[in-house]
């Protein structure tokens, strides 16, 4: 079953879905390119790796939700020694706690590489949710995203997440909740920006390369819908619960109210 929404789908931002999407999205892309790009051409899946201590979205795995406070079994022994004499010093007993350890985040990213050369022609970079807020994971993408735009290289941004701080673009008119940057090296600071809201279906863009070559087109809600159907979200979706956040406007809130009911009553 397709997904009763017409773009991109607002339950895959929850953390049980969100990192496994990612993932799939992107190798999905990478495959759609590849038959479109000359001889000269190929498409790389790459990761970036950082170190985080962030706790948020349950991407610590392993760390208990509850600090471990140590055994108070005994308290009531203590307590009469504690009575019993009142004049002597007591020993503060430490809590057992746990503390964030780092542990290493990959995000996929893809290259558009010259054969001959090796030069990464295009990057492409489909955000996640750790890219969207303050910590390692922003800095670690805002460091590499200034130096692909102060270089050769063409950026295409994905932004697919409600959530979060987008990235900078300077004269942005539309507030939308989803954006796909396309910046061409050629003609910067000018970029291409398709603004998109929750209820479109998502665009094709194309993918930029050397000039006057002939460029791929990506065909996103195509290729989203063969993600969504791999991977059997209709089935692992429960689209009884909430919307994850951030809260939606009224208009989308009541929208997705009807299309929801909708999709359940057929």
């Amino acid at each position: 079953m397709p997904s009763p929404f017409p773009g991109i789908d607002p339950y895959l931002e929850q953390p049980t879905f969100w990192s496994s999407f990612h993932s799939r999205l992107i190798i999905a892309i990478a495959d759609a390119i590849e038959p479109q790009l000359g001889s000269q051409y190929y498409v790389e899946v790459e990761t970036r790796t950082y170190q985080s201590d962030d706790t948020e979205d349950g991407l610590l795995i392993g760390i208990p939700d509850t600090i471990i406070f140590s055994d108070r079994s005994d308290n009531s022994t203590e307590e009469q020694i504690i009575a019993s004499d009142r004049s002597t010093a007591t020993q503060i007993r430490p809590e057992r706690v746990e503390i964030p350890m780092p542990f290493a985040v990959n995000e996929r990213y893809l290259e558009v590489r010259e054969i001959l050369t090796d030069d990464v022609i295009t990057v492409i970079e489909l955000l996640s949710p750790k890219n969207k807020r303050s910590g390692d994971g922003r800095t670690a993408y805002e460091k590499k995203r200034r130096a692909i735009l102060g270089s050769s290289t063409h950026l295409v941004e994905l932004d697919l997440l409600r959530g979060g701080k987008p990235m900078a673009i300077l004269g942005m008119r539309s507030t939308t909740a989803y954006r796909i940057l396309i910046s061409r090296s050629d003609r910067r600071p000018t970029a291409d920006l398709y603004s998109l809201t929750l209820q479109q279906k998502l665009p094709t863009f194309p993918i930029p390369l050397k000039p006057n070559e002939e460029e791929p087109l990506v065909p996103l809600q195509d290729i989203f819908n063969g993600v969504y159907d791999r991977a059997r979200y209709s089935t692992r979706i429960d689209y009884r619960q909430p919307i994850p956040p951030p809260a939606l406007s009224t208009i989308d809130r009541e929208w997705v109210a009807k299309l929801l009911t909708h999709t359940q009553d057929a």
